[in-house]
């Protein structure tokens, strides 16, 4: 195999990507001065010392200086009472665009299929638990499940609710879902702001 096909392969990986664009993201890196993919190599390279995972939301931030958590995790001027649970980091940008939630996050990392018998420890239920139960006491109030309108999304809060269950009646916790602003099969990422806005001010 070539050195072009391995660098093929490793685009079909990407998250929604087919081997059609695989190919033209491939051919593309060769059509760029030696500047540009030399640059592109070294931030590859340096990404995963300038990028961490957030311990609290767990998603993925560039860390500055002696930063522990991320810039929304550290802002105390956000309403602690609301914790939004979504799918990946991308959602959280979708809701942030919105304008309208002022609230926390976190990141599960993946969804439960409903039609898959996937294994849950790769999602970060365990973390998810640990946060409602230090944020229980001080005052979080409601969490809001942030996931795509589709069958795998709705199944996801089912297991969500479940894993909670304790923590929701110890600490008398509102459980909310996205309102239908959000159209069946849509996905939270792609959604435009008034839309978001409109699904968070519709939950239910």
């Amino acid at each position: 195999m070539t050195a072009l096909d391995r660098l093929i392969k490793h685009f079909e990986r990407f998250p929604g990507i087919g081997s059609r664009q695989a190919k033209r993201f491939a051919f593309h890196l060769l059509t760029l001065p030696h500047e540009e993919v030399a640059e592109i190599s070294e931030l590859i390279r340096v990404i995963r010392a300038s990028v961490t995972l957030c311990p609290s939301c767990q998603r993925f931030f560039s860390k500055e200086g002696t930063m522990e958590v991320c810039g929304i995790c550290a802002n105390t001027n956000r309403d602690n009472t609301k914790l939004v649970v979504v799918e990946r980091d991308s959602d959280i940008d979708a809701i942030e665009r919105s304008g309208i939630y002022d609230g926390f996050y976190f990141v599960l990392g993946g969804t439960v299929p409903l039609l898959d018998t996937q294994d849950t420890k790769k999602l970060r239920g365990g973390a998810l638990k640990q946060l409602v139960e230090m944020r229980g006491p001080l005052g979080l109030r409601e969490v809001i499940l942030g996931f795509s309108i589709n069958p795998d999304g709705e199944n996801t809060s089912r297991y969500i609710e479940i894993l909670l269950k304790e923590a929701i009646e110890k600490y008398t916790l509102k459980v909310s879902h996205l309102g239908r602003g959000l159209s069946t099969g849509s996905e939270l990422e792609y959604a435009d702001p008034e839309t978001i806005k409109n699904a968070l001010k519709n939950r239910s």
